[in-house]
Order: C-alpha cells, then sequence, then structure tokens
C-alpha cells in the first residue's frame, strides 16, 4: 500500500516541479501576458464569427448584392461582409494586444494604453461609416438609376452619381467627425458642399426641373391621353406613354421622345378621327 502511495505521488510532485520551474524561469507577467493573447485571439474570432452571422441573419449579402463595393471584393476573393467581420476581429486583437503591452509594463505603455483608448474605437467607428458609406452609396446609385431609367433626358444620367457621391460625401464628413476633426469646419465643409450642389444642380437640372413642372400640370390637365393622336412642333404621332418628364409619340417608325416643357412651350395639338 506504501509503496504504491509513493509510486503515484513521484509524478505529482515531478509535474508540481514542472509548472514551479516554468512559473519561476518565465514569470507571473509573461504568463499573463501570453493568457491575455490567447483571450484575445479567441475573443476576436468568436466575436467576428457572430458579426459574420449577424450580418447574414439580417440579409446584408443580399442587400449590396451589385454594388460596385460588393464587386471589387469579389474581384479579390472576399466579400463585404468577410471584410467588416475581420475588421472586427483586427480590432479585437488590437485591444488585446494593447492590453498585453500595459500588462507587460512595456515603457510608456500607460500613456500609449490612454491614447489607444481614447483613439482606437474612434478610428474603429470612422473606417466602419466609410466602409458602410460606400456600399450604401453604391446601392443609391443603383436604385436611383434604375428609378430614373425610363426618363430619356441626358440631364438624369447625372443622378445616380451625384445621388452616390453625397452619400459618400456624409459618410465622410461623419467618419472625421469621429476622428475629432473640429465640428465647426465640418459644418462649413457641408454648407459649402450643400450651396455648390444647389447651385449645380439649377444649372445643369434646368430643362429637367422645367419638364418635372410641366408634366405635373399636363398630368393634372390631362390634354390628351395615351392612343391619342397629337402635334408638337413638328412632330405628329400617337402618344404611347407620358410620365412627369417626357411624352413618348409614335410616328410610323420612328418614336418621338417630347421633353414636357416643350409640349408646354409649342403647344399640343390633338388630332380629331
Amino acid at each position: 500500500m506504501s509503496t504504491f502511495a509513493s509510486a503515484s505521488a513521484v509524478p505529482l510532485q515531478t509535474v508540481g516541479g514542472v509548472v514551479d520551474d516554468i512559473v519561476r524561469i518565465a514569470g507571473v507577467r509573461f504568463l499573463g501576458v501570453l493568457a491575455i493573447l490567447l483571450f484575445g485571439i479567441l475573443l476576436a474570432y468568436v466575436t467576428g464569427t457572430l458579426v459574420h452571422r449577424l450580418l447574414v441573419s439580417v440579409g446584408v449579402p443580399e442587400a449590396i448584392e451589385g454594388t460596385a463595393f460588393e464587386r471589387t471584393a469579389r474581384d479579390f476573393e472576399t466579400s463585404t461582409v468577410e471584410i467588416l467581420s475581420w475588421l472586427t476581429r483586427y480590432f479585437v486583437l488590437g485591444i488585446s494586444l494593447f492590453a498585453a503591452l500595459s500588462f507587460a509594463g512595456v515603457n510608456y505603455a500607460d500613456r500609449f494604453w490612454g491614447l489607444v483608448i481614447a483613439i482606437l474605437p474612434q478610428l474603429f467607428i470612422a473606417i466602419l461609416v466609410l466602409i458602410i458609406g460606400v456600399v450604401v452609396g453604391d446601392k443609391v446609385e443603383l436604385l436611383v438609376a434604375e428609378r430614373f431609367r425610363a426618363v430619356k433626358l441626358p440631364q438624369v444620367n447625372l443622378l445616380p452619381a451625384l445621388a452616390k457621391y453625397t452619400v459618400f460625401f456624409l459618410a465622410t464628413l461623419v467618419a472625421l467627425s469621429q476622428v475629432g476633426v473640429a465640428t465647426l469646419a465640418l459644418i462649413v465643409l457641408l454648407g459649402a458642399y450643400l450651396l455648390g450642389l444647389i447651385v449645380f444642380s439649377a444649372v445643369a437640372f434646368r430643362d429637367l426641373l422645367r419638364s418635372g413642372a410641366a408634366g405635373t400640370y399636363l398630368l393634372f390637365t390631362q390634354p390628351y391621353s395615351i392612343g391619342d393622336e397629337i402635334v408638337v412642333g413638328d412632330v405628329r404621332g400617337v402618344v404611347q406613354e407620358f410620365d412627369m418628364f417626357v411624352t413618348h409619340v409614335e410616328a410610323e417608325e420612328t418614336e418621338f421622345v417630347v421633353p414636357n416643357a416643350r409640349v408646354l412651350n409649342k403647344g399640343v395639338g390633338r388630332v380629331r378621327r
């Protein structure tokens, strides 16, 4: 009995001695740093996986399908959802690394840690806002292009790009505000952008706005309807369709797209049969 007890105690004492030797050689601080890093890696993986699953579950991949950012990500054999999940992982890993350095007592680590705590979350949010702004801007461009696809006016081609870059600009302003850029400067920049946008719209979309106003008047008064034969200036044909901006008139094998502003300016005559 005593022989068995003494024999079984030897491995336990050996294991305990090995642990004591590791602690004595490596030091408690080193083991603490190692534990923090291992926990950070595990937490980063779990957090990134949860973010990926959350984005997929709410339908983000389907919502951003076809956007320029998503196509670019596909070219690099990744996706927007993967980029966001890996960005989350790197953020958690960065926090873990700085926590480990602080625990290790690296020179100036406390000051650096305080600086990181103050800046890193805002930087992470700024990058996230920029990515979301790019994705949302691309999606807005697709939606606007789809909405005005039936409008056959040259100025309409500018609307999708204008909507996209407006979203980009607003996202950039939000991102800059997160990294500490003066709010007053951002307000002035936003005001200058809106003023430039108004001036540009007034010049570039003057005819479009006039056609829209004329189309609103025509839709209310309805001087002609689909199937009527009308004359507008030197154009004569049958009305195929009309909306707020243009009227489609078919004459023999030719279809004319007449801006509603021209209809109102030239006057419209309805041919009686």
